[in-house]
């Protein structure tokens, strides 16, 4: 048997993985008296389906295809809205109804927490998105191909891009603004980036859009910069740009030569407006830059700070620390709340952002710090004492046991943790079992429909 060698299984999906594919075991006969399990990855299918599969190689042990086939449906299947679904690897469970999409987020959750031994009882219903869960994205990083596509990465292929036409997740403006970029690289055949040959000069094109104040901004990443023989084809982008968007408020041109495929700016060059654009969440007003941390989906964000301050019952002699505050989405809603804040965010550029935030929304009792987790948190303990109050909001890797073990010691009253990943967040809360804190609320949101992505808002409380 070789590699080209192809065979075709029926397999019934039993599980799904953390991307949201559909996994299944097929049994394979090598002559033996008991067959062999191969283990199958099989994106756009749900728990529950029979598909058949083509498989090449299939000696190996694990194997990642498409379906061929959908033998059996789930009652849940629904066809996908955007053309693109087939090929891209953005929305994964646009085959899924959204009903039962937020319910398997809700048990998602639960899972999580018993594995941890928590009761799952507390959590709630998954909170998504009222009336269309499309459209909701406020930035979008599309890729350039080495053949001038521009769109997003293929599923399961990420050396190959989609050249779409439509984004359904992104505002529409986003996407106009998107096919402009692409008809201009296509006519002037500027090549994209090769990440094999590392060549090239388009990279990516990051696309900003508040819902709010509807300015916008556009990143193009390039490796080169914008003059010299570019100078007039960059001049005739800007001129197409800005006579199409009237809310453009920001054009720039970053320069990327690393190896490493992430938008990141070397040289940056402002080609119309600032280098930021203003947004609004909850009612306070934020500057976002290319690489400011922003929630993507607003309207959903706004619940989760509307969660995070009903749990945590704030009072106005109070002190309280946000953990993880970025650039002050919690702190500034929170510090109208207590008496003071503190904001502790490793990021030195987001903790200026965060500082700068607070003077434009006139909030004059916040206190931020450039410092890592633990760290903060002793200058804190050794300024005001016990802390009342304490939010955290840590990236998808989680806290991680030496921070909340620091959580626990310093004693607060309540803690209030919102997570984007409910599996470190259901390992990150067992440490504060050990300090006498009692888990009494869990509030899935749903920030990124037609994904297996979910937000959770929890309260712990000290009872001990």
């Amino acid at each position: 048997m070789n590699n080209d060698h192809i065979e075709t299984f029926t397999v019934t999906i039993d599980e799904l993985d953390k991307k949201g594919s559909g996994r299944g075991v097929a049994l394979r006969d090598h002559g033996g008296h008991k067959p062999r399990k191969l283990k199958l990855t099989v994106p756009q299918t749900l728990r529950g389906e029979t598909v058949t599969v083509d498989v090449p190689n299939p000696t190996r042990k694990r194997a990642h295809v498409m379906p061929k086939e959908i033998v059996t449906a789930h009652p849940d299947r629904v066809t996908p809205p955007c053309p693109h679904f087939a090929l891209c690897g953005g929305c994964v469970w646009q085959h899924w109804s959204y009903e039962a999409q937020l319910k398997e987020k809700t048990d998602f959750v639960k899972r999580e927490l018993e594995k941890n031994k928590f009761d799952a009882s507390v959590v709630k219903d998954a909170i998504g998105m009222e009336n269309h869960p499309f459209e909701y994205r406020n930035k979008m990083e599309f890729t350039f191909g080495k053949n001038g596509e521009l769109g997003m990465h293929e599923l399961g292929n990420f050396k190959k891009i989609i050249d779409l036409d439509t984004c359904l997740i992104a505002n529409n403006e986003m996407v106009d603004a998107m096919l402009v970029v692409s008809r201009w690289a296509g006519k002037h055949e500027l090549p994209g980036y090769d990440k094999e040959n590392h060549d090239g000069l388009l990279r990516h094109l990051m696309v900003r859009r508040s819902q709010e104040t509807e300015e916008m901004m556009l990143a193009v990443f390039a490796t080169d910069k914008p003059d010299g023989e570019l100078k007039p084809l960059v001049d005739e982008l800007v001129e197409e740009l800005t006579s199409s968007f009237d809310n453009l408020k920001s054009l720039m041109w970053m320069v990327n030569t690393d190896v490493a495929d992430r938008t990141q700016s070397e040289d940056t060059h402002l080609l119309f407006g600032r280098d930021y654009i203003h947004d609004v969440m909850y009612g306070y007003k934020y500057r976002t830059w290319f690489d400011t941390f922003f929630q993507t989906n607003p309207t959903q964000a706004e619940k989760l700070v509307e969660l995070a301050l009903e749990m945590a019952d704030a009072k106005e002699h109070e002190r309280m620390i946000d953990l993880f505050c970025g650039v002050g989405t919690f702190s500034l809603p929170f510090a109208e709340k207590v008496k003071e804040l503190a904001g502790i965010e490793i990021v030195e550029s987001s903790i200026e952002s965060a500082k700068r935030n607070a003077t434009d929304n006139g909030i004059g009792n916040t206190y931020f710090l450039a410092k890592d987790a633990r760290r903060g948190m002793d200058e804190i303990l050794e300024t005001w004492g016990t802390p009342d109050l304490l939010m955290l909001d840590p990236p998808r890797s989680g806290a991680g046991g030496k921070v909340m073990r620091r959580i626990g010691r310093l004693g607060t009253d309540r803690v209030v943790y919102v997570s984007c990943n409910p599996e470190t967040f259901a390992e990150d809360i067992t440490w504060l079992r050990e300090f006498g804190y009692e888990l009494q609320q869990v509030q899935p949101v749903d920030l990124f429909p037609h994904t297996a992505h979910v937000e959770v808002v929890s309260l712990l409380v000290k009872t001990d």
